[in-house]
């Protein structure tokens, strides 16, 4: 069995294995110069299973595992991740007012493990990730969260923009985060079905999911001071949601 790390799968038929019994992966490595009918079948089956897949120089799989890889690995994931509609409409079913969060170029795991520890405690039901630009969600991340990214529903997409209309579409509204909109967070009415974008403390949320939401906040502060870190101010958000929604 072609096994390196404990998280990584390398070969080509373990790997079409995994994919197959829909085993959680983060992502695939292939070797630019990988070729034949069964890397074809990993494409197609990744595209089945949303997992993405970057194309690299055979040194940089070289350096990551000394076991024969046949110009393949794929690092495992340490949540298992789950169909965005089908979890609407489970929290519906449940009676429950959806609280979701999406996250936006935020790659530092620590950051990503806070936040799922928050969401959890506020009762956000699910987490919306890219399936690029976005922090693996490894044994690393679980363990920042104490456990919660396995506690909350983990949503992985190619599309944060059609993601966005797919909540439109199942009447969730959706609010960006956003430092220097005028709405403040206190104003807006969170005990309705809502989604939350996150973005990455540099760039922030990308231009066009701002364009495409139904509004922009900020969070007051009583100086002047541009140093809040996301998950500190996802924390802030979703306590606001949770008091909302509580009293």
């Amino acid at each position: 069995m072609f096994i390196a790390k404990k998280n990584i799968i390398a070969g080509r038929n373990p790997i079409i294995e995994a994919l197959k019994q829909h085993q959680a992966i983060d992502k695939i490595l292939i070797a630019k110069t990988a070729s034949g009918n069964i890397i074809h079948e990993i494409k197609s089956l990744a595209k089945e299973n949303n997992v993405p897949i970057q194309f690299v120089p055979s040194e940089k799989i070289n350096s990551l595992t000394n076991i024969q890889h046949q110009g393949v690995i794929a690092y495992k994931s340490a949540v298992q991740y789950q169909n965005l509609q089908q979890v609407i409409d489970f929290i519906n079913e449940k009676g429950e007012t959806p609280l979701f969060l999406i996250l936006d170029g935020i790659t530092d795991v620590r950051n990503i493990g806070a936040i799922a520890r928050t969401a959890v405690c506020c009762g956000a039901q699910a987490i919306i990730i890219p399936d690029k630009g976005v922090g693996a969600l490894n044994e690393d991340a679980v363990k920042t969260s104490a456990g919660a990214l396995e506690k909350i529903h983990i949503c992985r997409v190619n599309s944060l923009m059609k993601t966005v209309d797919e909540l439109h579409l199942n009447g969730i509204k959706v609010y960006a985060s956003e430092m220097t909109a005028t709405t403040k967070l206190h104003n807006l009415n969170l005990q309705e079905p809502c989604a939350i974008i996150m973005g990455s403390e540099g760039r922030g949320v990308f231009t066009g999911l701002i364009k495409i939401c139904d509004d922009t906040f900020a969070i007051p502060m009583a100086n002047n001071f541009e140093s809040l870190n996301v998950s500190v101010a996802t924390g802030m958000i979703l306590y606001e949601a949770m008091k909302q929604r509580t009293l």
